[in-house]
């Protein structure tokens, strides 16, 4: 079996209580390694079931490959004007954007509950309003699966953000990002890929960067469809690694870090024969947090300050709003 083309980090030192700082430190300058040159890496020993892995895969596959049509179209997206809050939802094929141009996969989208605010005329605001859920009667426990997994991933982040504090040189202070978490506006997307047409030019997901802290990937063991840029321009699969997960760095760690760290671009190009299904998650900086870069980073890089400051919830409706309509420039799907 070949190598993996990124680096596997282990973060049992920040799971378990009697871990030395020594252990600590090794696992930190590991992931400051791996977060300056890839911003791409495998997690393993992260703490999660195999079970809950794999039950969530299940229902996913579940989903798209034997729900009706019908069943779909009821939690399908919808914009604030037909009643909905433009993000949450079932999209179809082709209905997702990255930079312009339609993605070839299906998904549904979650986020974050936020406080309802609904237009006099009846509608949501963008990215305000309920999360849909499949209710196909073959596909029971489909919510309590996710909202299961997800409780446990948004337990995670916060590890990793505590982990990552450490990586920057703050160990004295290791909720100097978790603090800007607490409420976590994590989003979630579950992705069925069908293989692209023989001789399409188009990407199963375009070439983007994640929008937040990090993301957490499950997905199922398809190779050669996720693709990560290294820094010279080419092309790394990202393949699937037992028991580990792929991890990236957003747009909102890039700033933190003032660029120590990049938000790498990745797409999906999958062109294999079968169904490939993936299960993204988003761990985001709360929703009003304002994001700026850390101090010890601005020093670190330089002493120069790369990055004005950032208001998360701005970021992401705009964003979002390039999801799925035309005229977003370069606002990308998450997806992979």
């Amino acid at each position: 079996m070949a190598a993996p083309s990124l680096p596997i980090i282990s973060l049992a030192p920040f799971l378990r209580p009697d871990a030395t700082r020594e252990s600590k430190l090794h696992a930190a300058t590991l992931l400051h390694e791996a977060c300056s040159t890839h911003g791409f890496f495998y997690l393993s020993h992260h703490g999660i079931p195999s079970s809950i892995c794999t039950s969530v895969l299940d229902h996913a596959r579940r989903f798209f490959l034997s729900s009706p049509e019908a069943s779909k179209s009821s939690i399908a997206r919808r914009d604030p004007e037909a009643g909905g809050d433009g993000a949450r939802g079932y999209q179809k094929l082709g209905e997702n954007l990255t930079k312009n141009s339609s993605d070839y996969h299906e998904a549904i989208d979650f986020y974050r509950p936020v406080p309802l605010e609904p237009f006099s005329s009846g509608g949501w605001k963008l990215l305000r309003g309920p999360n849909l859920w499949p209710e196909d009667a073959d596909n029971s426990g489909f919510k309590q699966a996710f909202e299961e997994y997800w409780t446990k991933l948004l337990e995670l982040g916060d590890k990793v953000m505590i982990a990552m504090a450490w990586a920057l040189g703050y160990e004295d202070d290791e909720e100097v990002i978790l603090r800007h978490t607490k409420e976590a506006f994590w989003v979630a997307r579950v992705i069925g890929y069908p293989p692209l047409p023989r001789g399409a030019e188009g990407k199963s997901c375009g070439e983007h960067t994640d929008y937040g802290c990090t993301t957490f990937l499950l997905a199922d063991q398809t190779k050669g469809a996720l693709q990560v840029q290294a820094s010279d321009g080419k092309w790394l699969d990202a393949d699937p690694v037992d028991g580990a997960m792929v991890v990236n760095i957003g747009d909102m760690m890039q700033v933190w870090t003032n660029g120590l760290w990049k938000s790498t671009v990745h797409r999906v190009v999958h062109k294999g024969e079968n169904y490939r299904v993936s299960v993204p998650f988003f761990y985001e900086p709360d929703w009003e947090a304002r994001v700026k870069p850390l101090e010890r980073c601005v020093k670190a890089s330089g002493g120069e300050r790369k990055f004005g400051e950032t208001v998360y919830k701005e970021h992401i409706m705009g964003k979002v709003a390039g999801n799925f309509y035309s005229g977003g420039g370069d606002m990308g799907a998450a997806g992979n």
